[in-house]
């Protein structure tokens, strides 16, 4: 059985999603990694080894640095996936990728994060972000209805969808009317470990895109007079640099072997977005370190309230100020976090994952 793995794009460095593509890389080494954009400059040094396949928009020069204004071409180079050698596909999508044409006769198994977001439940929202000219957010919105018509119809083309959370599995039974299974991603709970003694600061680990809302984070935590350190980079950077105050530290992309360290000497990890699923508070948990969590999306999962995390319940400063306040870490019990990150480890997503991937080639086998 030949098989290949199919990724949105490798343009980001290593954040979640990528983190669970490299876990698919290592139950299937042998299996190309087809995507729409490869930035080799900004993934790491060991993802260059890999066999590593871009779509026919990799020759658009400054697409690279672009990629975000190409959105509309995006169905395209998915479209024109060359596949055809291949019996399994199994595509990592944060969007795109699960539109990916799989031959016929072959089978393919969809692992999908979301369902595109600024198509569906973001969109206003994605407008409204974008710092254009009126005429190019109404050339944005004019694309929308035709780019969810493509998208709800290639939504049909894998047999099987995998949603990493019930929030997901929610969402693509909204957008692509179809009902999927459930596993939820891994967590590397050998790499993030307890460690260093806490200090005194809260930390976001975040892309900084709109949507994060580490503008919550920066806000209260100035108004607090707290220290906060916020790691990451993307289009918000200058503009959240631009509201820090002079308890708020600016960390940008962090190595990603200095990181550990990040979360291990935090006070708590914080969380103002909504997520599908999120793996950093439960890299937090893995290191014994609590959360405080906006009370919405994936945490809602896979934190334990009062034992791993405290929830606040809006989705503003005021609420995020409230929930820092009364903050106490000696309440948080370091073992109990670690064991609730454990649930959702590499083995347990390697056998759960290996196993479903089986089951439903044999399944295909036997129906031919």
């Amino acid at each position: 059985m030949k098989l290949a793995l199919v990724h949105d794009y490798l343009v980001q460095g290593i954040r979640g999603a990528e983190r669970v593509v490299d876990v698919l890389h290592e139950m299937f080494p042998d299996a190309p990694i087809h995507t729409i954009l490869y930035d080799a400059e900004r993934m790491e040094e060991r993802l260059r080894e890999w066999d590593i396949r871009p779509s026919l928009l990799q020759d658009i020069p400054g697409a690279l640095k672009l990629y975000r204004k190409l959105y509309f071409l995006m169905p395209v180079a998915i479209d024109y996936l060359d596949l055809s050698e291949f019996d399994m596909v199994i595509s990592s999508s944060c969007g795109w990728s699960k539109s990916a044409p799989q031959r016929d006769g072959a089978l393919h198994v969809a692992y999908c994060y979301s369902s595109a977001r600024f198509l569906w439940f973001w969109a206003d929202q994605y407008i409204r972000s974008l710092r254009v000219s009126p005429v190019a957010r109404a050339f944005v919105r004019a694309t929308i209805p035709p780019l969810r018509d493509w998208d709800r119809r290639t939504a049909q083309r894998p047999q099987h969808m995998v949603a990493i959370s019930e929030t997901t599995r929610q969402r693509i039974r909204d957008a692509y009317l179809r009902e999927p299974d459930l596993i939820y991603p891994p967590v590397d709970t050998d790499k993030f470990v307890p460690g260093d003694v806490p200090e005194d600061y809260f930390l976001v680990v975040s892309a900084l895109n709109p949507y994060k809302r580490v503008d919550l984070a920066i806000e209260a935590c100035n108004r607090l007079g707290l220290p906060l350190k916020v790691v990451g980079d993307g289009p918000e950077f200058d503009l959240l640099a631009e509201i820090a105050g002079p308890t708020v530290e600016m960390c940008g992309k962090v190595p990603d072997e200095e990181i550990v360290g990040y979360y291990q000497r935090c006070r708590a990890f914080t969380m103002p977005q909504e997520e599908d699923f999120g793996l950093t508070p439960l890299e937090a948990n893995a290191t014994g370190r609590p959360v405080i969590a906006y009370r919405s999306g994936g945490a809602t999962e896979t934190m334990v309230e009062g034992v791993t995390a405290r929830f606040f319940d809006e989705q503003t400063v005021e609420s995020l100020v409230e929930a820092l306040e009364s903050f106490d870490a000696s309440e948080f019990n370091p073992d109990e976090c670690r064991e609730n990150a454990l649930r959702f480890s590499i083995p347990r997503f390697k056998q759960e994952f290996g196993q479903y991937v089986e089951r439903r080639w044999e399944e295909h086998i036997a129906g031919r």
